[in-house]
């Protein structure tokens, strides 16, 4: 295993469990302690990990891997997602995109859709608080792009505050597609960050249409802050069927679900 992926294991399994030791790291990885002590060196020195006695914590609670590590992880699943998404969209439709991997994957989706193409009357709209997935359609020539103002977050490349909630109360958005941190049968869904949860509500509060974007690995989750409850969702699309107590709870609240698993390869 090349070091770049075990960093990028040493990470993932930190973030759901908030600290890893020396020996777990050379389990995991198959490498020796020696090995394990070095990457988490490495970790630390990028200011990813905090250094303890026989292993590493997490830098503080509530742990959000940055963006450039979260790509990574589930990628086939978030394609799938992502063109299971886009293929909701209708030719002149304003789309709403909150930042996030999965919504990052949609974005490319709606970039590659042949059928929308550059005609007076086609194409779409696409209101994004995400820098990333406006830095890959601002070129799309079939793509009007809106920005939110706001304060950059680094670690989801988002712009959030004041700035951006106020650019969304007078907008109408056609769908709007919500990225999770979690989803959660009570709770609704969930996001880590305080300031991006409320940018994300108040996207979802100027859609007819609700939709979020979420991989298995988000079911039964509950993130810091809420975004929704399960009521204000229309459409969920996911790569795997939620789980019992979670799939009642959608169904309750009356809301779609559409499954798209990752194609295999094989």
């Amino acid at each position: 295993m090349r070091q770049q992926a075990r960093l990028d294991q040493i990470l993932a399994t930190i973030s759901s469990q908030d600290r890893i030791s020396v020996e777990q790291i050379a389990d995991l990885s198959g490498t020796s302690l020696a090995t394990a002590r070095r990457d988490l060196s490495v970790l630390t020195a990028r200011g990813l990990v905090t250094r303890t006695h026989g292993g590493a914590v997490a830098v503080a609670s509530g742990y959000e891997l940055p963006m450039a590590y979260r790509l990574a992880r589930n990628a086939p699943a978030k394609r799938a997602i992502g063109a299971a998404a886009a293929a909701l969209v209708a030719a002149g439709d304003v789309v709403g995109l909150t930042g996030g991997t999965t919504t990052s994957e949609l974005g490319r989706a709606l970039a590659a859709r042949p059928d929308l193409v550059p005609r007076v009357g086609t194409g779409v709209t696409v209101m994004t608080n995400a820098l990333n997935i406006a830095y890959e359609l601002a070129i799309r020539p079939h793509v009007k792009l809106v920005m939110t103002g706001g304060v950059a977050r680094p670690q989801t490349f988002e712009l959030v505050g004041p700035i951006a909630a106020d650019t969304l109360s007078d907008v109408v958005i056609d769908i709007a597609f919500i990225g999770v941190d979690g989803l959660d049968a009570s709770r609704g869904a969930t996001t880590t960050d305080e300031a991006e949860a409320d940018v994300n509500h108040r996207m979802l509060g100027a859609a007819r249409r609700v939709v979020v974007v979420a991989d298995a690995t988000k079911f039964d989750h509950a993130a810091f802050a809420r975004t929704c409850t399960l009521t204000e969702i229309h459409t969920l699309v996911t790569d795997a069927a939620p789980p019992e107590r979670l799939a009642e709870a959608l169904a309750n609240a009356d809301v779609e679900v559409i499954v798209s698993p990752p194609q295999s390869r094989g």
